[in-house]
């Protein structure tokens, strides 16, 4: 069975000090063990592009330093103008065809799925080259009304069925984040636990319980 990894979905506030938060949450991941963080989202609402390029900038070249993958959310427009390395597509965003279309053979291409496994293998077949499933617990990143919340058995069933990895998000913490890696989670998706405290504690208490 693959490690569990973490992928940072960023604030909706990425000025100010974030870069350099940003760059401490992934040393210390790389510190711990150097395939912690694997992947960073970059989330943003209601500003138009030119800012969001702008914002993109100083994050993309700190993932890229880190070998960390840069995905932009939403946006197949904005991933295609900033050359990010993949996008993050809601229901409402798009197919998976038509962003591979637009972005190329090597963009990593991912889908919300909410707790649906028809969604997950709707997202499969388009190629998608991930799923998300989710909000596992009550969430500030997630929609309310995510329909119903999915149990750690869900990702059990794809985990043993389908060789495309899966995503747990919503509301994840070191202290709840337990039966999702041992369901076979191949990524925890995070963002309040890390980025409401101290990235760097946050980081190494999902470590601890991640790597043991």
């Amino acid at each position: 069975m693959t490690q569990t990894q973490l992928y940072l979905i960023s604030p909706l506030d990425v000025g100010g000090d974030f870069p350099a938060r940003l760059e401490r949450a992934l040393a210390a991941g790389a510190r711990r063990h150097g395939d912690l963080v694997t992947a960073f989202q970059f989330r943003v609402k209601d500003i138009d592009q030119h800012e969001a390029a702008r914002l993109a900038a100083p994050l993309q070249a700190i993932c890229a330093a880190h070998d960390v993958a840069f995905i932009v959310n939403d946006s197949v427009a904005l991933a295609k103008r900033i050359k990010a390395d993949g996008v993050h597509l809601g229901q409402d965003d798009g197919s998976p065809k038509d962003a591979r279309a637009e972005l190329g053979r090597e963009a990593q291409i991912g889908v919300t799925c909410h707790a649906s496994r028809h969604m997950a293998m709707e997202a499969g077949e388009a190629g998608a080259d991930y799923v998300a499933f989710g909000a596992f617990y009550p969430s500030t990143t997630k929609d309310k009304g995510d329909a119903e919340r999915p149990e750690p058995q869900l990702i059990e069933w794809w985990s043993q069925l389908f060789e495309i990895p899966c995503v747990a998000i919503g509301g994840i913490t070191p202290d709840n984040c337990k039966p999702l890696v041992e369901a076979g989670a191949d990524f925890l998706a995070v963002s309040h636990a890390v980025w409401g405290g101290d990235e760097v504690a946050a980081i190494e208490a999902f470590a601890k319980v991640m790597r043991g």
